[in-house]
């Protein structure tokens, strides 16, 4: 199995979470915005042509549901991505804000 690197980057309003894959060229990433003190937008996924079908972006989306769960916090998924995943994850419920 590959290994996926997941770091996160916060500023006032937002950030994203970043992720690389052993030995592949590129970065994937998951932005948020913040809408309130414990809620934020999954805004957008990307992934470059090198890392698709890596996993990566999946693996964006459940480093952000656990984050949500250890930092108690609720995620409105607007990205299609997310939105998409969601569908397929309905145990996540429990940190989505708006349901998708």
């Amino acid at each position: 199995m590959t290994a996926i690197s997941i770091r996160k980057e916060t500023t006032s309003h937002g950030g994203r979470y970043a992720a690389t894959v052993e030995g592949k060229d590129g970065e994937a990433e998951l932005t948020f915005t913040v809408r309130a003190a414990d809620v934020i937008s999954a805004d957008h996924t990307e992934a470059p042509d090198t890392l698709r079908g890596t996993g990566v972006a999946l693996a964006l989306v459940e480093h952000l549901i656990a984050d949500a769960r250890a930092k108690g916090f609720k995620v409105i998924p607007l990205c299609p991505y997310v939105q998409a995943q969601y569908k397929k994850h309905p145990e996540w419920n429990d940190v989505i804000a708006n349901h998708a």
